[in-house]
């Protein structure tokens, strides 16, 4: 079997991670939140709350998300109820692109 390597990441990628990680981390601490108590309400272990609070990557999404929600991380810039709004338009604008993106295949012309 083939070994596995290290994933890498972006530049911008690692320091967008970290960001979130640190906003989700002030957010805790400014409502007086310990780490146990998040990770409770959230149903993931302190070890990953820790994890996702220094914006490791490999976390999970939708535990980092749910996080974010707990301690009032604005994700996206927008208001809850005009998120439904976004996902409609973008279900619209998806509606109007192909299904699936082929590469054109390109005719030999092998006639000399």
């Amino acid at each position: 079997m083939a070994k596995v390597s290290a994933r890498s990441y972006s530049r911008y990628s690692r320091e967008a991670m970290t960001l979130l990680g640190k906003l989700i981390r002030a957010a805790r601490i400014e409502r007086k939140m310990t780490a146990q108590e998040v990770a409770e309400r959230a149903g993931i272990s302190r070890g990953l709350l820790q994890r996702i609070e220094k914006g490791d990557p490999k976390c999970e999404l939708g535990a980092t998300f749910e996080v974010a929600a707990l301690v009032g991380v604005k994700l996206f810039d927008t208001e809850a109820a005009t998120l439904n709004g976004h996902i409609r338009q973008t279900e619209d604008k998806l509606s109007l692109l192909p299904k699936s993106v082929r590469k054109k295949v390109k005719v030999v012309d092998d006639d000399f």
